[in-house]
């Protein structure tokens, strides 16, 4: 099935009794499974998709409660990884390099360690190995006071704004317009109860393979310390750590060039 949602068409199918979403440029090029973040959509790699067109295909899944996938109960770490795995599987990509941002990252590392036949090769942009304080001050965004409906776009980043985020333009990536108004793709308490899920120490899974693997960190970051990505780096065989100034933890949104660069030259040299 095919999905138009205005600036990106998604395909569906469906792997363990859910329906999930995806984009899928197609092409000759070698598949790269992408896995955004938190809040997040297939759409955040559509620059990414391009720039690394046509060598390489990037694939980008929309998880369960995201995007134009189907909501779920379960919105634990392990669930997100069994729905990764079975959708390589249902499409007879793997092995293939997997690409997380953010809690897509620690899915992506995750997903090597449960099933390292399906990952050729890793790139993990700000997904940390241990989630929760002190190393992480703050795990959990609480979103549930956030609007449901606002009469415009504009006003819906103004009430979100006004929760005391900067600049809500990653989160209204998620946003659609319906007849009773703007609103957000995602449900408010699903996110939070996934924030709280992935709260935990996941050193050993990013400890339990030795694929290639490309850390990515934004120096500015305010979710993945410094400290830990070079730990991250230090301690696990084939892992090269690059860290981008004035970057924060969406770098690729930061420094979409230089992202993109850094991933193609990674991949190439698999």
């Amino acid at each position: 099935m095919t999905l138009t949602t205005g600036i990106t068409t998604l395909e569906t199918t469906t792997v363990r009794g859910l329906r999930l979403a995806y984009a899928d440029p197609g092409g000759p090029g070698t598949p790269v499974l992408a896995l955004h973040g938190h809040f997040g959509r297939a759409r955040a790699f559509a620059d990414l998709a391009a720039a690394l067109a046509p060598e390489f295909r990037v694939i980008a899944l929309e998880q369960r409660g995201h995007g134009h996938s189907a909501r779920a109960d379960d919105v634990s770490p392990d669930a997100y990884v069994a729905d990764a795995a079975a959708f390589v599987r249902a499409l007879g990509l793997g092995p293939l390099p997997v690409l997380g941002h953010s809690m897509g990252g620690v899915v992506a590392f995750r997903l090597a360690a449960r099933h390292p036949e399906l990952v050729r090769a890793l790139v993990v942009e700000e997904g940390g190995a241990l989630n929760r304080r002190p190393a992480v001050a703050h795990p959990v965004l609480d979103v549930r006071d956030w609007p449901r409906r606002a009469p415009t776009l504009g006003a819906l980043r103004r009430h979100v704004e006004a929760h005391g985020i900067p600049d809500a333009s990653y989160f209204l990536e998620s946003a659609v317009e319906r007849p009773d108004g703007w609103g957000f793709l995602f449900d408010h308490a699903d996110m939070v109860r996934s924030q709280e899920a992935l709260i935990g120490d996941w050193w050993p899974d990013w400890l339990a393979t030795t694929c290639p693997a490309l850390l990515l960190h934004g120096l500015d970051s305010f979710v993945l310390p410094t400290a830990m990505a070079r730990e991250m780096a230090e301690r696990r065989p084939a892992t090269t750590l690059r860290e981008f100034p004035g970057c924060g933890h969406w770098l690729h949104d930061d420094d979409p060039a230089g992202f993109a660069a850094a991933v193609r030259e990674f991949l190439t040299a698999l």
